[in-house]
């Protein structure tokens, strides 16, 4: 079981389209759940639309009230909860990320963006301070080029990795079709390729994104698995 948090304070950072990629793609395997913390409810209006895999689940009416018991709930029968949260800093983000194993956060390659994404990472250096445990993140570039690499992309890259965060190493290419699942509803798989064009390589793209958020889960699982075996010893 993991719980996933997608936080950025900017909004059109690409939150939602990061969680509903990786949602629908881990679905295809097992269970999922997806919380819909944005006031905006777009998880929430996808969700009504055809299409929708029967292994998951998404919740939205989420709350400050209400997101910790929601989250716990969800993870009890769900290998796996994504919660897509607002683009501002407020009270369910910061519980959301206290609960989070991983914390993901999208980035296009702008420079109020990476301002924003240095933002929620204080934030989650903020929970984990207030928690006592480390909350693993990690910043996903969104809405990319397949072809070209921008001056502003490499100038973020610079400074994120100047600050020594984590940057996944895969990205979510600029592709019409992330944006037409979102709209028809559904998944990737189901686009009609006379009607949309690129599906193919936005599905090899999505499944690449969470075959990387996986491996970064196991290997972070494995890194607190040995920090607590090197603890123990020292006692």
């Amino acid at each position: 079981m993991a719980i996933i948090a997608f936080a950025n304070p900017k909004g059109g950072a690409g939150k939602t389209t990061s969680a509903l990629v990786l949602g629908t793609q881990l679905a295809a395997k097992t269970r999922v759940a997806v919380i819909d913390a944005d006031p905006n409810h777009p998880i929430t209006d996808w969700a009504k639309l055809p299409g929708k895999p029967d292994t998951l689940t998404v919740l939205g009416d989420i709350g400050e009230h209400n997101v910790v018991e929601v989250i716990d709930a969800a993870a009890e029968d769900h290998a796996f909860v994504l919660v897509d949260l607002e683009g501002t800093a407020s009270t369910v983000v910061a519980y959301a990320i206290g609960r989070a194993d991983l914390v993901i956060i999208p980035l296009q390659a702008k420079q109020l963006d990476g301002k924003q994404a240095v933002r929620a990472i204080q934030l989650v250096k903020r929970q984990e301070k207030a928690f006592r445990r480390r909350i693993p993140h990690t910043v996903l570039l969104t809405r990319t080029s397949a072809a070209i690499r921008s001056r502003g992309l490499r100038a973020i890259l610079e400074d994120l990795q100047a600050a020594e965060v984590n940057v996944l190493g895969v990205e979510l290419i600029e592709r019409g079709a992330f944006d037409a699942f979102l709209a028809y509803g559904g998944t990737l798989d189901q686009l009609d390729r006379k009607e949309v064009s690129g599906v193919d390589k936005a599905i090899e793209n999505a499944r690449a994104y969470a075959a990387a958020v996986v491996q970064l889960l196991r290997d972070n699982e494995r890194a607190d698995q040995d920090h607590a075996a090197q603890g123990g010893q020292a006692r």
